[in-house]
Order: structure tokens, then C-alpha cells, then sequence
């Protein structure tokens, strides 16, 4: 298997099921992500298909996943990302299959996490 496709995660959905007429697949193959000193809050990207998704933890999420964030601190912010990518990239796929309108750009809050 080359390494670029070990890094590929391909989440289960309820979409895949046999007769249902919508089929996604969220991949997050790139590791990358970035943060917005802005707005405090971090992006990373995904793929439905060929079709790349922003999305973004926002701040209010990035600190119910790490309390002791302190904001504007980019190392810690990008730390508790990569500790908690897992839990994001699952969020991240709830919030992305309930948006019907398929937006290219997914902002994830601290309510998407429970």
C-alpha cells in the first residue's frame, strides 16, 4: 500500500448502506492543518470524492477539547488538534452528512462535540 493511501480514512456512513440513493465519502487523507490567528481557531481539509472541504474548530470547540488553551498560542492550539484529530475528523463527518447543502466550508463549534 503506498503511504499516501495509509494516511486515507474513510469514515463509515449510514449513506453507504445497500438502496440508499445518497453515497458520500468523506476522506481526510492530508494531515495538514492550519491556524487562524484571526479568528482562533483551527482548519484542516477533507474530500467528498474529488471535492475538497474546508473545515474549521472553531474556538469555543477548540477549548472544550483542550481547557487550558490559551488563545492566540498557535503550538498549543495546533497540539490539542493533533490530540484530538480523531474525535474532530468523526464531528466533522456528523456535521458535513447533516448539511444538505453540501458546503465547502464546515465550521464545527463545542455543541458538535457531545
Amino acid at each position: 500500500m503506498p503511504a499516501a493511501a495509509s494516511l486515507s480514512r474513510r469514515l463509515p456512513l449510514a449513506a453507504d448502506a445497500p438502496g440508499n440513493e445518497t453515497h458520500m465519502n468523506l476522506h481526510f487523507p492530508n494531515p495538514s492543518r492550519s491556524f487562524d490567528e484571526t479568528r482562533n481557531r483551527v482548519r484542516f481539509w477533507g474530500y467528498d470524492k474529488s471535492i475538497e472541504v474546508s473545515f474549521f474548530v472553531e474556538k469555543d470547540a477548540m477549548h472544550l477539547l483542550d481547557a487550558s488553551l490559551t488563545d492566540g498560542v498557535v503550538a498549543a492550539f495546533l497540539k490539542a488538534f493533533d490530540a484530538a484529530r480523531q474525535r474532530i475528523e468523526t464531528a466533522a463527518e456528523k456535521v458535513y452528512r447533516r448539511d444538505s447543502n453540501r458546503s465547502h466550508n464546515v465550521s464545527l463549534f463545542a455543541a458538535d462535540f457531545h
